[in-house]
């Protein structure tokens, strides 16, 4: 080998060597991005989770609390009388199912989708009950 050729060698062995470094700090790159994506997702997960837990603490503080709007309802045929609260969160509750229960102690809203359902005779959709009670177009 020359010393010509040796001097080519080692620069085309330099060259390879400044391209691999380059394709690595590119991959660094491209991990520091997705690095940063990922911590910016967990945040706000974290964020959400505290901020539900927050809002979950406080509506069971408030369903603990003896409340005053609270409305027994007669279950008819049931042999307990079952109680129907407005949860904190702005879902309707609905009282758990007991043998010889009644559509009466359902919320009203509720008692409009059983009477659409047994009036039309027939298996529906939810789209349908939806549009039968004006909640949908």
């Amino acid at each position: 080998m020359t010393v010509g050729s040796l001097m080519e060698e080692l620069a085309r062995r330099e060259a390879m060597v400044r391209q691999r470094i380059e394709e690595i700090r590119e991959q660094i790159a491209g991990l520091e991005s997705r690095l940063e994506a990922e911590q910016d997702r967990l945040s706000r997960l974290v964020i959400t989770r505290e901020t539900v837990e927050e809002i979950l603490g406080e509506a069971a503080q408030a369903v603990q609390e003896p409340a005053g709007d609270v409305e027994a309802v007669d279950a008819a045929d049931a042999a307990a009388s079952v109680q129907v609260r407005p949860s904190a969160l702005g879902v309707v509750t609905v009282p758990p199912w007991q043998p010889g229960m009644k559509a009466t102690v359902l919320p009203r809203a509720y008692r409009d989708a059983v009477e659409i359902m047994v009036d039309a005779g027939q298996a529906m959709r939810a789209g349908q009950i939806a549009v039968a009670i004006g909640a949908a177009g």
